[in-house]
């Protein structure tokens, strides 16, 4: 069964026009997302990737994957990404976050509540939530102690399956309103990146559009940074 509605009821899409944007509002940045299954040289990937431009936090996001191999797999990933300067997010389980040390953790609107997850893991570890195309779910995660918070998708993806299309709007609503950042995620590429940024996001997140580009993943990042930085 379909999520209702936002019981916030239907956004007016000039909201954010009628508000400057806060000049002191770091320009987006590049959230990148692990293809959904890695071997043992992943790692020499990711570097490949890094290599090509600024990337700001790295999510490694294996579904059907015991946390026991997930941990294993982790190790040299979670090195590369402190040596780079990149926050390492782990997905869905605070408890893995907890197991591993990382930077971050990432909760869907199943994976439990951010209040808990803050109680595990302290005042230091980022925590983002998935809130699909809901305001209110968003003002929900905020409230609850979130440092970020996840709209989409936005376009077409085959990452995942998609009940949930936000419009452009959201953005600009939430940086207009709240100084906690947004992430945009869903079938993003270096051709909407720029769309995506304009409207309000302050990240955003990509997966196949990196690790599937024909010209490999330091070729696709440094398209993100050129559009993003542009």
């Amino acid at each position: 069964m379909d999520e209702p509605d936002d019981p916030l009821g239907p956004l007016d899409p000039g909201f954010a026009g009628r508000f400057d944007r806060d000049e002191r509002r770091p320009s987006c940045q590049l959230y990148l997302i692990s293809p959904p299954a890695i071997d043992a040289g992943f790692a020499d990937r990711l570097a490949t990737a890094l290599d090509g431009g600024p990337v700001a936090a790295f999510q490694l996001r294996l579904k059907g994957v015991g946390e026991h191999e997930i941990a294993r797999s982790a190790e040299p990933i979670q090195r590369l990404c402190a040596d780079r300067d990149v926050a390492f997010i782990v997905n869905d389980s605070a408890a893995l976050a907890k197991r591993l040390g990382a930077d971050g953790v990432h909760l869907g609107q199943e994976d439990g509540d951010a209040r808990d997850a803050r109680a595990l893991l302290g005042p230091l570890v980022q925590i983002g939530v998935t809130c699909h195309d809901s305001r209110h779910l968003a003002m929900e995660a905020g409230e609850a102690g979130a440092d970020y918070v996840a709209f989409g998708s936005f376009f077409p993806t085959t990452t995942k399956a998609v009940r949930h299309r936000p419009e452009l709007s959201i953005l600009g609503w939430w940086s207009a309103l709240f100084e906690l950042p947004c992430v945009a995620i869903g079938g993003v590429t270096p051709d909407n990146a720029r769309t995506l940024a304009d409207a309000g996001a302050d990240f955003v997140a990509a997966c196949a559009s990196v690790w599937q580009h024909d010209h490999g993943p330091a070729a696709a990042v440094a398209s993100f940074a050129a559009v993003l930085q542009n």
